[in-house]
């Protein structure tokens, strides 16, 4: 079955096509066949758990050692302390830098044909920024447990799905695969109409803490955790298909994107129930 996620849909053995030969890769009995031929498992320089652990490993470092700048190089965010008022400013900046600019690095990593190392580190460290200086001012606005929690919940979210993937090893389907896509893609088109609006004080408040934020929220953790099931199937089916090692920065990037996505979620979350 072919892949509609953009991170995915560049190289062909995401969509169980052989990276070689150009033919479907089918699965049994513990083997895997590229046509007619069997696909060498134990090749060279071929995509690996090891190697889309390693890749993910130095893109969410990047992104933690950006986020660590943010945070401890911005000074804090209270008005009524010296240096506040700069340090509000600081943070507004790196949160539109990395926001925008990760965006945009998102883009174009999703639609490259030939991944970049550099350029999926460069969009690790802009989310990094963004990540940073937004969870200072959650933290500065709604507690110390808002942060602390929202990042317990994104590893719980990520071990809990990759857990139920596997105990009972669920199997992708072309209309689930749609179905999300389609999900992620609608959620993205609000958020960026709200966030247009907002410029002109017509928001609806998607992007907000009010009602329509938590509705919002939920529904984007929802879709987050659906997108880790696909990300992890894409994986398989990476490995599966024997592509190059190089590909193992695809998966990488795809997954800091989904965990990314469900932090974010989840702060905006326990931010308003701090509220209540």
């Amino acid at each position: 079955m072919r892949s509609n996620n953009p991170v995915f849909t560049r190289v062909e053995g995401f969509n169980g096509v052989d990276a070689a030969s150009g033919q479907a890769i089918y699965a049994g009995n513990g083997q895997t066949y590229a046509g007619y031929g069997t696909t060498p498992t134990d090749a060279p320089s071929r995509m690996s758990i090891d190697s889309v652990v390693n890749r993910t490993g130095l893109a969410l470092g990047a992104l933690l050692i950006a986020a660590a700048a943010a945070w401890f190089f911005t000074g804090d965010p209270d008005p009524y302390t010296a240096g506040g008022a700069t340090a509000v400013q600081s943070l507004y900046v790196l949160t539109l830098v990395g926001g925008l600019g990760g965006f945009v690095l998102s883009l174009v990593n999703s639609f490259k044909k030939v991944i970049s190392p550099m350029l999926v580190i460069a969009y690790a460290a802009l989310e990094g920024l963004f990540v940073g200086a937004v969870s200072k001012v959650f933290q500065y606005s709604f507690g110390e447990g808002v942060v602390t929690g929202a990042v317990l919940g994104t590893i719980a979210a990520f071990a809990g799905t990759l857990a139920v993937y596997k105990f009972f090893n669920i199997k992708v389907t072309n209309k689930f695969r749609t179905w999300v896509i389609g999900a992620m893609f609608g959620f993205v088109a609000l958020s960026l109409v709200d966030l247009g609006l907002s410029f002109f004080g017509s928001g609806f408040g998607w992007n907000g803490l009010g009602t329509m934020g938590m509705v919002s929220a939920v529904i984007g953790l929802g879709i987050a955790v659906l997108m880790l099931i696909l990300d992890f199937d894409y994986v398989e089916r990476g490995i599966a298909a024997g592509l190059p090692e190089r590909e193992s920065w695809r998966a990488a990037f795809g997954l800091t994107v989904t965990l990314v996505w469900i932090y974010v979620q989840l702060l905006r979350l326990l931010a308003m129930f701090s509220r209540r």
